[in-house]
């Protein structure tokens, strides 16, 4: 990749917990300029052992940088944001990883930084945390949700979703920030409490000795994600409350369906209830898709930025994005197949 008058292009990372330091050794590993920081001592020196320049302060890392990626804890974006922001140059790309958008888009929109600063969501984890769980490879193929804002945003988005899917060979979603927060509550954040609620009953159990010892692939994999750290749950469930709330809602009506047919003796319900499960667990694994290719004028629209919204609103994603040209040209998937009684919206 190349930055500034054709220079290899110059990336930090700050936080280098699990996500920001598979983002850290991806950046490594494709031959970027890359320096990390993180607030913890003993992580810095981490990452030195790997052979990453880390300095001690935050400025100097980011310090004439051409993207940096914030990856710190939720609560600490807003702060970091401007802080990174007053430190590097005015051409300097800003993104997250944060896991709830709606909050820091609307922050940076009030600061006057949507045009170098795309809020950032790649769907990619593990149950580890700490650097040294990190993955150069956690981003393949995986969703990386970006949210594209009007005017000068556009080409801000441009540029990030170009690295992105060069660099880290991710799928890119183009979402409005406030419908990723939704996506998320029953696509991601719900299941933790689901997780969370499966092994806590286990724990509590008088037989949890037994029922851990009998626990087979659907305890695992419906526990998973319990083995989160604590304080990253809590602060991705908090920092999207209201949404996580109405997506748990919907669940708790449809376990309630289960649970009253199962009360009366109801095989029939509870035999439909659990074939619409799995008719969405089986789409999980078959989306067929068609290709997508849109251009439009490099200046920016209200038509490009509605046709990536609604790409991604749709289930789509991007796997190309270049320059043409006077023009800007996207190249994606979409579904083609319309979700039972929810059409899928057109684009643009």
């Amino acid at each position: 990749m190349v930055g500034r008058a054709g220079a290899r292009m110059r990336a930090a990372v700050v936080g280098t917990g699990l996500i920001g330091g598979s983002v850290l050794l991806r950046l490594r590993a494709a031959g970027l300029d890359v320096a990390g920081w993180d607030p913890d001592e003993a992580t810095r020196r981490q990452a030195r052992q790997a052979g990453v320049r880390t300095p001690d302060g935050m400025v100097e890392a980011v310090a004439d940088r051409d993207v940096v990626f914030l990856c710190g804890p939720l609560p600490t974006l807003p702060g970091t944001l401007l802080e990174v922001a007053a430190a590097t140059p005015a051409g300097c790309l800003l993104t997250d990883v944060g896991s709830t958008k709606a909050e820091l888009a609307a922050f940076a929109a009030e600061r006057g930084l949507t045009h170098r600063f795309v809020p950032g969501h790649p769907m990619a984890g593990t149950d580890r945390a700490g650097l040294t769980a990190a993955l150069p490879e956690l981003f393949d193929d995986a969703a990386w949700v970006l949210c594209p804002a009007p005017g000068p945003g556009l080409a801000a988005f441009r540029r990030l979703a170009a690295l992105l899917m060069e660099v880290f060979a991710a799928r890119v979603v183009p979402l409005a920030a406030d419908r990723h927060d939704t996506v998320v509550a029953l696509a991601s954040h719900v299941p933790h409490l689901l997780a969370g609620a499966l092994a806590g009953a286990a724990e509590r159990s008088p037989l949890r000795d037994a029922v851990l010892s009998l626990a087979a692939g659907s305890f695992r994999d419906g526990s998973r994600v319990a083995g989160t750290p604590p304080e990253r749950t809590a602060n991705m469930l908090l920092g999207n409350r209201a949404e996580v709330l109405a997506a748990l809602a919907s669940v708790t009506a449809f376990l309630d369906e289960l649970a009253g047919a199962l009360r009366d003796g109801d095989r029939a319900t509870l035999t439909a209830r659990y074939a619409d499960g799995r008719s969405a667990r089986a789409a999980l694994a078959a989306r067929p898709t068609a290709e997508v290719r849109r251009r439009f004028p490099l200046a920016g629209s209200a038509g490009e930025l509605r046709f990536l919204h609604e790409l991604g609103a749709a289930g789509g994603h991007l796997h190309g994005c270049r320059t043409v040209g006077d023009e800007v040209e996207y190249l994606g998937r979409r579904l083609v197949v319309e979700t039972r009684d929810r059409p899928v919206p057109p684009l643009g």
